[in-house]
């Protein structure tokens, strides 16, 4: 086991006995909404995993330790302290471990987490992809190569609709990660369910999912698995609205100079703000729904031995 990682007891049994984990990540707590709706966003989720039959281990690094599963008292530190908490991706942990600092997971480090523990199924909103203006900005999330070296399936609601979607998807083609729709034939777009790009399968029961992944994983592939879960209907945006809204933030972010890993959390709040509340709204219901999808399919991957 990594030296550097710390696994709570109630995860640590779940994968000695072989019951279903879902690892969760902890940038939205510190970078996706405001104190407290955070902490209660967080704790709900958690709720929803255990009350669709496995446990939650939601990761973060707190003091230099990589932690898989925390205590409600640490979701609420990260909370309250917001944006103060660095965001971490794979080139942050080594810095932050050494220094003894705190970190929130981003997509990338949650996947390593989650596999230094053993976890197979994570629940997330949406990935980092291939931003818009890449061609020159090589602004490419890391999301995409932790897809491609790590054996974890992602569970998402499709890339951030920020995002450009067609090149995001050609880059997951290059890298062999296979994208699974989940009962649809469309990659979501995160506020909303249509984008206009076909994902590679359709599957249509968590058991599929259990079944897909699996083989995978027999099959000696390194790489993980990314499972884009529609919004449910009643939640969606109108896409003229949240296309628009993205079109402006975009042009805020060019105004104000912001780039590299500010750029996400930035076009988000600004989104909100465009949509009055709107947004937030929906991100928080995709999440929810994503939790539910990966605990059954992480209780479906159980019964393979």
């Amino acid at each position: 086991m990594n030296q550097y990682l710390d696994i709570a007891p109630l995860v640590r049994s779940a994968l000695a006995e072989g019951r279903p984990v879902v690892a969760l990540e902890s940038t939205i707590i510190s970078h996706g909404m405001p104190y407290p709706q955070n902490v209660e966003t967080a704790l709900h989720v958690e709720q929803i995993i255990r009350e669709n039959g496995a446990v939650p281990a939601t990761c973060a690094m707190l003091a230099g330790r990589l932690k898989a599963g925390l205590l409600p008292e640490q979701i609420e530190h990260l909370g309250k302290q917001g944006a103060a908490v660095p965001k971490a991706s794979r080139r942050d942990l080594p810095v932050l471990a050494a220094l003894g600092s705190d970190g929130a997971t981003t997509v990338t480090t949650t996947m390593m987490i989650a596999a230094m523990a053993g976890i197979r199924v994570f629940a997330t909103g949406g990935i980092g992809g291939v931003h818009r203006g890449a061609e020159t900005s090589m602004d490419i999330s890391a999301d995409l190569e932790e897809l491609a070296r790590t054996p974890v399936m992602v569970v998402c609601a499709g890339a951030k609709s920020i995002l450009d979607l067609g090149l995001t998807l050609e880059y997951l083609e290059t890298k062999g990660v296979p994208v699974i729709g989940y009962g649809t034939d469309e990659l979501p777009a995160f506020y909303t369910r249509h984008s206009g790009f076909r994902v590679d399968y359709r599957l249509d029961t968590p058991e599929q999912l259990a079944a897909v992944y699996q083989a995978q994983r027999a099959m000696g592939y390194t790489g993980g698995m990314l499972v884009t879960n529609p919004i449910p209907e009643e939640y969606s945006m109108d896409k003229a609205v949240i296309d628009a809204a993205i079109e402006k933030a975009l042009a805020d972010a060019a105004a104000e100079g912001i780039h590299g890993k500010e750029t996400t959390p930035f076009l988000l709040a600004r989104i909100k703000d465009l949509t009055e509340g709107s947004s937030l709204f929906s991100n928080i219901r995709l999440v929810y729904n994503n939790a539910a999808l990966a605990a059954k399919t992480a209780a479906a991957l159980c019964r393979y031995a």
